[in-house]
């Protein structure tokens, strides 16, 4: 059945999901959107709980500021969990995704809540690691980093060295300090940025989400921050496979991954992988779209085959940027991730973006 024909479904949940067992390590469902108006990928991601590299992914050849009018977009809203112990926050910086295990009464089935973030760019890296959250505040004052003081001089920018709560203040009205000097968990006064490389080292969320999650966390709360662009899990008997870009400063290479993944999940299958597997996994790898496909697929059509059709939400917001100022504001950030990049030489200063 074409997506035209399918019947228009509600959206599934942005960010809660419900594990029917320990052994299911995929969530959710892909989801399909047709445009309307002036609709552009942007107003999808924040609509569907959905960062903006995520979803220029999944749909590579469509115009993410001009998709045109009854274009069916893609939203990658089915998750393959990283492969950690399922408590606290997980933070998955080459997907650009937290995923929070809460605590659940005996007896009940466990839940699993994602967010899109934004992480630290190229020389301004999210540390790996261990951690705890240590503290907690609402509507902080930032106070800035000479390092950062420094980078926005030299741009032209300058800033004070404390900026008090407000619209605009980066940290936005939430944060969540790490027993790691200088990192928080935030939201931000710029939601555009969220779902790419843009920070200074911190880790951003929508402010819907940082709200919403900081509820729920406590201090203490264990914090897994992994690097992994290559995730497999299971679901129905099902094997998925889902795959990003590695980062661009990733000092473990792709092909060693994928192999140390293969293996592992071949020891661990009762019959091991077909050669028809095993290639389609480096194809899949190979696209990087972050959808998770089915590895036992016959063709590439799997995703688009077992997609719901649903509702458009996204709703216009008098008060949001025009789209040429959001547009300026995400190609700026690639810009200054680029640049980043190319001058980049292994040796970087750490931003120490702390609280008081």
């Amino acid at each position: 059945m074409s997506l035209e024909e399918r019947p228009v479904e509600e959206p599934i949940s942005a960010n809660h999901f419900v594990l029917e067992s320990p052994a299911q390590s995929v969530v959710g469902f892909p989801q399909v959107v047709f445009t309307s108006g002036n609709d552009t990928l942007s107003d999808f991601a924040r609509a569907y709980g959905l960062g903006y590299d995520e979803l220029v992914a999944a749909n590579p050849d469509i115009d993410p500021w001009l998709p045109g009018e009854n274009t069916p977009v893609l939203l990658p809203t089915q998750f393959v969990l990283p492969d950690v112990p399922r408590e606290g926050i997980v933070l998955n910086l080459a997907s650009k995704r937290l995923f929070y295990f809460p605590q659940v009464a005996e007896g009940q089935p466990a839940i699993v809540l994602t967010f899109p973030i934004g992480v630290g760019r190229v020389g301004w890296e999210t540390p790996l690691g261990l951690t705890t959250v240590t503290a907690k505040a609402k509507d902080p004052h930032w106070y800035v980093p000479l390092s950062v003081r420094q980078e926005h001089a030299e741009l032209g920018d300058p800033l004070p060295s404390v900026i008090p709560p407000g619209p605009e203040n980066p940290l936005g009205h939430r944060v969540l300090k790490l027993d790691m000097p200088g990192y928080l968990i935030h939201g931000t006064n710029q939601p555009y940025g969220v779902g790419m490389r843009v920070s200074h080292g911190c880790v951003r969320l929508y402010p819907e989400n940082i709200e919403y999650l900081y509820e729920l966390v406590d201090i203490g709360e264990t914090v897994i921050i992994i690097n992994e662009p290559f995730l497999m899990g299971q679901h129905d008997g099902e094997i998925y496979f889902e795959s990003h870009t590695p980062l661009e400063d990733d000092t473990v290479g792709a092909d060693e991954r994928l192999q140390l993944l293969l293996e592992k999940w071949n020891e661990e299958t009762e019959s091991g992988f077909s050669e028809h597997e095993l290639q389609h996994a480096r194809s899949i790898a190979a696209v990087a779209n972050g959808v998770p496909t089915r590895l036992g697929a016959i063709d590439d059509s799997d995703v688009i085959t077992r997609a719901r059709v649903v509702r458009n939400t996204v709703e216009i917001d008098p008060e949001a940027p025009t789209l040429a100022e959001v547009r300026h504001m995400i190609d700026e950030a690639v810009r200054e991730g680029d640049e980043e990049l190319q001058e980049s030489t292994g040796s970087v200063e750490v931003a120490q973006e702390s609280l008081r």
